[in-house]
């Protein structure tokens, strides 16, 4: 009988860290599709990765300057602004996910089509809406 609740209250643990490695796995696709679709210029993959919500909010801290950008000019941005080529890797993901609700920071290695090379710290607002996730804000820190 010891061994049948010793297995339940594993494999309850084991359910649970599961649900947690999906979602995470599942996190970093949409954030890996956002910064490949923003580079290509595939405007609508890149629009599916955001939802706009009322307390949506995009800051970006460069040398000396902060300034806040409307999400809706991230959704759709304008023409020329996105599909400029380059890569991008993102790297040192750390995740606090809350139910339907997440916190993510990463790196951000940015080459554009011409060689130059900028890195970034993010940090992503995350909702799961209707089963998937989508972001809803970010910090990025130009480094």
């Amino acid at each position: 009988m010891k061994s049948i609740l010793l297995f339940a209250f594993l494999a309850g643990f084991a359910t649970n860290g599961s649900c947690q490695t999906d979602d995470s796995t599942a996190i970093i696709q949409v954030l890996e599709k956002e910064s490949a679709t923003w580079r290509s210029g595939d405007l609508t993959a890149h629009a599916a990765c955001w939802q706009t919500t009322p307390y949506s909010t995009i800051l970006i801290m460069t040398a000396g300057k902060t300034f806040a950008v409307p999400v809706d000019k991230i959704i759709h941005p304008l023409p020329g602004t996105a599909g400029q080529g380059g890569t991008s890797k993102n790297s040192n993901y750390h995740m606090s996910i809350h139910g339907t609700t997440a916190l993510v920071t990463h790196n951000e290695t940015s080459t554009s089509a011409k060689g130059s090379v900028n890195h970034t710290y993010e940090v992503r607002m995350l909702e799961k809406i209707s089963g998937q996730w989508k972001l809803t804000g970010q910090i990025i820190q130009v480094l």
